[in-house]
């Protein structure tokens, strides 16, 4: 999802490439105020960091020093490069991809070699659409194989690519004969199935947009046989999507300022929603000044939730309990797990950033 669209120059893209450098009864909506905040901005880089410091840690619960040192630094990765950078994902072959959905570009970035451009263009590759808002891909997602998983808004269809020889294979572009209007975001579930949300950010006239086929916002399964289910339709603006570490949880972000909540749906095994509960509200935490709607999310495999939402990433537990929150100054788009699984990587607006974790994400464990 962006925020604030604007427009990247031309000058700016040309230097890049040339550098080439609500709630629940027991969930957590009345969760108390931060009890401290530890500063890691830093204006000098040192031989050790390299990179600028940036934001700060802000916690809301002791147990957050489990998950955080507080002595950590949020790094800055690059300058100012982007309109609005999303959906990063770890690559095994030691590398992250990310994209810039209204410039239509997929990064790549690694230690050794910086940020450099991927794909270009990273979804729709047509004429200009006067209706189309994003043209390029948003939310990716690395499968065990080392494939990964591609929610294209601009093409309105979800992918898998292969990061080896850049080719594609589209899984899903249609429900009930109609065409997806914007896929935002995706995962897969241990069983194969891939897991999709829907919203009409792609279209600048969001739902009201002559393009929009589906009458819903939805949340869709996509089996192994390619067939295409509805999981949910009841959020207005589904985003964000993780499992649980037993696969059995989906966790589902609502970026709507009137209704900032994430979303629990119990599934059976075939993948069907059992229940649902509201896992977290971040009413609380809008406010002017403060950037960011519930957006992307990522999971440890001890079961904490790394949810982006207003004023940064927040941490929470597996019962929706605010542990603390990850800021960099900017709105976060999307978070994943990169390196050993113990750095967490943030698509922060127009930068790219990381901290040092002492929990592992999903898919990094032994």
């Amino acid at each position: 999802m962006r925020l604030l669209p604007t427009l990247l120059s031309a000058a700016l893209v040309a230097s890049f490439v040339a550098c080439t450098p609500t709630a629940d009864d027991t969930a957590a909506d009345a969760a108390p105020a931060a009890d401290a905040t530890t500063d890691t901005a830093d204006t000098e880089t040192t031989p050790m960091t390299k990179f600028e410091t940036v934001g700060q840690l802000t916690t809301y619960d002791p147990a957050f020093a489990e998950v955080v040192d507080a002595a950590a630094r949020i790094q800055k990765l690059t300058g100012d490069e982007f309109t609005w950078s999303e959906g990063p994902t770890w690559v095994k072959a030691g590398y992250l991809l990310f994209n810039d959905p209204p410039e239509n570009r997929m990064f790549r970035w690694s230690e050794a070699d910086g940020p450099s451009v991927f794909l270009d263009p990273s979804g729709y590759a047509g004429p200009p659409i006067e209706a189309v808002r994003e043209a390029g891909a948003n939310g990716l997602y690395t499968e065990s194989a080392g494939t990964v998983l591609l929610a294209d808004s601009g093409n309105r269809l979800v992918a898998r690519l292969d990061p080896a020889d850049k080719s594609r294979t589209t899984l899903a572009e249609r429900f009930d004969g109609k065409r997806f209007s914007s896929p935002n975001d995706v995962v897969a579930r241990g069983d194969g199935s891939v897991f999709f949300t829907d919203p009409p950010y792609g279209f600048k006239d969001g739902d009201d947009s002559p393009l929009k086929e589906q009458p819903v916002n939805g949340i869709y399964r996509v089996d192994a046989d390619g067939a295409v289910h509805l999981v949910d339709d009841s959020l207005t603006r589904p985003n964000g999507l993780a499992f649980s570490p037993d696969g059995n949880t989906l966790y589902v972000a609502n970026s709507d300022d009137q209704r900032p909540i994430w979303m629990a749906y119990t599934l059976d095994a075939t993948g069907n929603v059992t229940g649902s509960r509201v896992f977290a509200d971040a009413t609380d935490l809008m406010g002017d000044g403060v950037h960011g709607l519930p957006d992307g999310l990522a999971v440890s495999t001890d079961g904490l939730v790394f949810a982006t939402g207003p004023g940064g990433v927040l941490v929470m537990d597996a019962d929706g309990k605010r542990l603390g929150r990850i800021e960099t100054g900017s709105a976060i788009a999307n978070c994943a797990f990169g390196d050993d699984g113990r750095t967490l990587y943030m698509t922060s607006h127009k930068f790219l950033a990381r901290v040092p974790l002492k929990v592992t994400g999903l898919g990094f464990q032994d």
